[in-house]
């Protein structure tokens, strides 16, 4: 497998992608599928495991439409499990609200905008609300609308969203249980959408031919490529729970009053895009803070902030989470960084208002680290003062730090050699009286980087996350998350 191997440990045939090998070259991919026909496995399901994990960033597909039509039902139903909350009322979505779903074998994101707070703003502003920050971050937009009850005022608003987003959109005529309900569904042609596709998504019926719709609406995803430069700005989104000073950060680092600060949380309507010149190179900058002024103790605004955070997220490649030093890291925190995980993201953590600590409190706040988000301890820190300015020269070298090892890739010799070295000092514990073994594998992708794992058996959770530590303490990857697949050889022997 060194044969290809240049001598400064990079892959003579990076770039040669035109077969969508993944990270794999025409001449390394030979090499490698006669490897895993030789250790038994099917090459179809080697070369479908390396071009599942080789793709780039995935198509994101929202879901949006008025209260109780059946959105988290038809988000259940997409992603093929029971995850979305699902309540015969408004407002039960809460937090995750970005799932992955496969279709007629092409995989892509949903974001579910099932999240309702009836009071807050009224009713047409908040399904504007939330249809507004979902379709900023999609691709292709379904739009759910109940056949029973027909177009009312509030869908004819979101369609004027919609029109205005230029997005392809796919209309949801939900509630259609049987033959009788498509004469319902067919008076949504008013809308002028295009064809109402009659569905219900609570027994399924005719959800298949929706998707069949979606993903003529959704773009491929991209081919994965290595060590291309990404056209524009890097995108930088600035994430954090509400009032933690993700505006007076923007503002510092820009030098100027760009966004309006308010000591009352939720201060900011929109997320703002800022090109920013910063350590010698320009940034765009997404400031994600708060919600509307006047909605600053309803629930309601936990869930736009939520549900905006996931769409700056979606657009960024390296997300920088601010976290209020001065208090106690909260569960908040906790989610704000897994959903930057969870999208893969290049990760930044910074600890705003450091210059207001005492001992004491440093003191605990390491304690909280270690214990609140050890399970990101690869994560370039910052400590920062939004007011002052303290430290901020550290936060583009942060940045870079974790985009590079965001894009990091070890080619598949040098990886092999590793996981050889690995298993024999190291080898998996025996369960069962038998011993699974890591046979081989590959880097599938990078941004965030994706390994493939080849094995003889079932690989315990607790043995992955000890190949990812000494991964990571070999090759970096400072700063992003690390996904890795492993695909076990089928129970039919080894070929002779």
């Amino acid at each position: 497998m060194n044969d290809h191997i240049q001598p400064d440990g990079s892959d003579a045939y990076e770039g040669a992608h035109e077969h969508d090998h993944g990270a794999l070259g025409d001449a390394e991919f030979a090499e490698f599928m006669e490897l895993a026909a030789e250790e038994g496995f099917d090459l179809e399901d080697v070369e479908g495991a390396i071009e599942a994990a080789g793709h780039g960033p995935l198509p994101v597909l929202a879901v949006v439409g008025r209260p109780n039509v059946g959105k988290s039902t038809l988000v259940n139903r997409i992603i093929g499990r029971r995850e979305a909350v699902v309540e015969d009322k408004p407002g039960v979505t809460r937090d995750r609200v970005t799932y992955e779903a496969e279709w007629a074998g092409r995989r892509f994101k949903v974001v579910d905008t099932g999240g309702w707070e009836q009071d807050v703003l009224g009713i047409d502003a908040s399904v504007a609300a939330q249809a507004e920050y979902a379709i900023e971050a999609a691709d292709a937009v379904v739009f759910v609308v109940d056949a029973k009850v027909g177009a009312t005022d509030t869908d004819e608003a979101v369609v004027r969203l919609l029109r205005k987003a230029g997005k392809p959109v796919v209309l949801c005529a939900n509630k259609v249980d049987g033959p009788s309900g498509e004469a319902d569904a067919a008076y949504l042609w008013s809308l002028g959408l295009g064809e109402p596709h009659p569905v219900s998504a609570l027994h399924g019926r005719g959800t298949g031919d929706m998707l069949d719709q979606v993903l003529e609406a959704l773009p491929e995803a991209p081919a994965q490529t290595f060590g291309t430069a990404v056209g524009g700005p890097r995108r930088v989104a600035l994430i954090g729970r509400p009032n933690v000073g993700k505006s007076s950060l923007l503002n510092k680092v820009a030098g100027e009053e760009r966004v309006v600060v308010n000591e009352l949380a939720g201060t900011t309507r929109d997320p703002v895009d800022e090109l920013i010149e910063l350590g010698g190179r320009t940034w765009k900058f997404v400031d994600t803070a708060g919600i509307r002024k006047r909605v600053h103790l309803q629930q309601g605004a936990d869930y736009y902030a939520s549900l905006r955070t996931a769409a700056a997220v979606e657009k960024a490649e390296v997300a920088v989470v601010l976290i209020d030093a001065a208090d106690s890291i909260s569960v908040q925190d906790q989610r704000i960084v897994t959903m930057a995980v969870e999208a893969g993201r290049a990760l930044v953590l910074a600890y705003n208002k450091w210059d207001t600590l005492d001992e004491e409190r440093r003191y605990y706040l390491e304690r909280e680290i270690e214990t609140e988000l050890g399970q990101v301890a690869w994560a370039p820190r910052v400590n920062v003062s939004a007011q002052t300015g303290r430290h901020m020269e550290k936060l583009v070298p942060a940045i870079e730090t974790a985009l590079a090892g965001w894009e990091t890739r070890v080619p598949t010799g040098r990886l092999n050699a590793f996981l050889g070295e690995l298993v024999a000092a190291h080898p998996h514990p025996v369960r069962g009286g038998k011993q699974p073994r890591i046979l081989f594998g590959t880097q599938a992708g990078t941004k965030p980087p994706r390994f493939v794992l080849f094995a003889s058996g079932f690989i315990e959770a607790g043995y992955r996350r000890f190949i990812e530590r000494r991964l990571r303490e070999e090759f970096g990857f400072e700063g992003t998350p690390i996904h890795i697949s492993v695909r076990v050889r089928e129970k039919r022997g080894r070929k002779k």
